[in-house]
């Protein structure tokens, strides 16, 4: 019998050790297997390292966004009006993305959706900054927007087939820890450019990263062996990966198990919709919704909400900056603690605690120090829990949808913002007193626990059944 994808390759299956015994039906080994392997080589590390970068471009972008729309007002007498329009587009161009472009990275392949998601993001970001009008502005930042809702999926899901089972989860999160990097430097970048050069200096600078990176992406990071299998592509192809990610072994590629003709032909969003994992897609669907939006309130309405309960303009400075300084250190935290805990129970975990915080904002009466410790826990638990996220998703579904799944599951997070950050302003905009919105965001965090909780049932179950996919 072959080893289950969790189940570490014995050393008979070795494909540099016995490639005709590793031949025959009874030994060949999936790609999990292979990269199981291999282990977590320098290969293996310089791949997460360059996806990582990915994402700190892309937190540079968002970081640098959110410093030009003022100055569009000062500089073009654009009404907030057309700023928020042009913001709640920039989200929905890079859900698009997403939607649009996980589908072709299954078909097509991921390193090249990654590779064009680049592209398109960096020079629209750059050709931001150089265009004279509004309109154009407008249009090259839904053209960014779905670059990088493109790229984002796309490094994701190759670090997750790059990397060995018992750390897959783990690199996924620590991947993911780049935007908030990305965000960070962009804030201090942005100190820097703007007061001396411009917010149009800015733009540019903020765009030659990504272009830059796509060649390196091109000559160190492999496609993923089970992409290339479930796209049926050339042996010789799967052959070059392999050698890409352990040059020091002698991996044959005719040990590896190919999918079948049916599963090759399998449309991956249809598989997302499916009797086995329809159940799933809609409970993972729903956690990203929740978390990516109670965090983009948080973030974003912060000093509104402090505002109103007569915190100095110091003192929201402060916090903001605990939130968004936690929210990273939180997500580095969860990478670490993924090598031990499953991604279900800890973000499940994590919810609950930063729902406790929330309440106690709600209801207790705490001085300045007290608050502060309570965004510090917010910005730990919450912040960090969107680490998880992706990871969920990346180990939910089989390499035949698994870039779908990913990007749709981003697109309906970058959804969930969207719908948090209209809520929010309603909710302020009707004079809410901020304790209340506080323990609104609790009654979500409950609904994502039990989300999270059905997820991991499903996934249970699932896992128990006969395989439907080599990968």
């Amino acid at each position: 019998m072959p080893n289950n994808a969790n189940d570490p390759p014995t050393s008979q299956q070795l494909p540099s050790e016995s490639p005709a015994r590793a031949t025959s039906s009874a030994t060949r080994m999936n790609p999990q297997e292979i990269l199981d392997l291999i282990g977590m080589g320098k290969r293996q590390w310089l791949i997460v390292a360059v996806c990582f970068t990915a994402m700190i471009v892309q937190g540079l972008d968002l970081a640098s966004a959110s410093f030009v729309y003022p100055e569009l007002v000062r500089e073009h007498e654009t009404t907030m009006g057309t700023v928020t329009l042009t913001v709640t587009l920039g989200g929905l161009s890079m859900a698009l993305g997403g939607f649009v472009a996980g589908p072709l990275a299954d078909r097509c392949g991921r390193r090249g959706i990654a590779i064009v998601g680049l592209l398109v993001f960096g020079t629209a970001t750059a050709g931001m900054g150089l265009v004279p009008s509004i309109p154009a502005f407008v249009a090259l930042r839904l053209l960014s927007g779905a670059g990088i809702g493109a790229m984002v999926p796309a490094v994701v899901t190759m670090v997750t087939e790059s990397t060995p089972t018992a750390r897959r989860a783990s690199m996924v999160s620590l991947t993911w820890c780049g935007g908030a990097v990305g965000y960070i430097l962009g804030s201090f970048l942005a100190s820097a450019v703007l007061p001396p050069l411009g917010w149009r200096a800015l733009l540019v600078v903020c765009g030659i990263p990504p272009v830059l990176l796509a060649p390196l992406l091109i000559a160190l990071v492999p496609e993923p062996v089970s992409s290339l299998l479930t796209r049926g592509c050339p042996t010789a192809a799967v052959q070059r990966s392999l050698t890409r990610l352990a040059p020091d072994r002698a991996l044959d590629a005719q040990a590896l198990a190919t999918p079948t003709v049916a599963q090759r032909r399998q449309r991956a969003g249809s598989a997302l919709v499916s009797r086995t994992f329809l159940p799933t897609t809609l409970l993972l669907w729903l956690c990203s919704f929740i978390g990516f939006g109670v965090v983009f309130l948080i973030a974003n309405y912060l000093p509104l909400l402090l505002d109103h309960s007569d915190f100095t303009t110091a003192q929201s400075g402060v916090a903001v900056g605990l939130f968004g300084i936690c929210g990273l250190v939180g997500q580095l935290l969860v990478s670490v603690a993924l090598r031990r805990s499953d991604a279900d129970s800890l973000l499940a975990l994590l919810w609950a605690v930063g729902g406790a915080g929330l309440v106690a904002v709600g209801v207790l009466q705490m001085g300045t120090g007290g608050f502060f410790g309570i965004v510090l826990l917010l910005g730990l638990f919450l912040g960090g829990s969107n680490a998880v996220l992706p990871a969920l998703a990346t180990l939910t579904y089989p390499a035949s949808a698994r870039a779908t799944g990913t990007s749709w599951a981003n697109g309906v997070g970058q959804l969930g913002q969207l719908a948090s950050g209209s809520l929010g302003g309603l909710m302020i905009g009707a004079g809410w007193s901020s304790p209340t919105i506080f323990l609104c965001l609790t009654l979500p965090l409950c609904g994502g626990i039990a989300a999270t909780l059905a997820l991991r049932t499903d996934r249970h179950h699932r896992e128990t059944a006969p395989a439907a996919d080599v990968a």
